[in-house]
C-alpha cells in the first residue's frame, strides 16, 4: 500500500476532501521528522512509538579496497509497534494466508 491508497482510503471512509487528506498526511509526516530530527520521541496510544535508536561506534570493511572504516556513534529512526498492535497482525486470517501463500511460493523456487 502506498502514500497514494492510505490518502484515498482515508478520504473514503471519513468523507472528507483527498487534498485535505493530502494536506493533514503531509504535515504529520513533517511533525514526526522535524520533531525527531530535534531529538525527541513521538509516542502514540495503540499504535506505536517512533523513536531514535542510538548505533555505536564500529569498524566496518571497505572490501573493494581492502581497508578498515571507523562508522561514528549515530542515531537512526526506528517504529516499535504498541503491544495492541502487534496483536492485531498475529491474529489477523489475512496476514497468515498471505505468508502462507508466499511461503509456498518460496517452496516451489526451492
Amino acid at each position: 500500500m502506498t502514500k497514494a491508497d492510505v490518502i484515498n482510503e482515508i478520504a473514503e471512509k471519513t468523507g472528507i476532501d483527498k487534498a485535505d487528506v493530502t494536506t493533514t498526511v503531509e504535515a504529520f509526516f513533517k511533525v514526526v521528522k522535524d520533531s525527531m530530527s530535534e531529538g525527541h520521541n513521538i509516542y502514540v496510544r495503540g499504535f506505536g512509538s517512533f523513536i531514535n535508536k542510538k548505533r555505536a561506534r564500529k569498524v566496518a570493511r571497505n572490501i573493494s579496497k581492502n581497508t578498515a572504516i571507523i562508522i561514528d556513534e549515530h542515531y537512526i529512526p526506528s517504529f516499535k509497534p504498541a503491544k495492541v498492535f502487534v496483536e492485531k497482525i498475529k491474529s489477523s486470517k489475512k496476514v497468515k494466508v498471505m505468508a502462507e501463500k508466499y511461503s509456498n511460493v518460496d517452496e516451489e523456487v526451492d
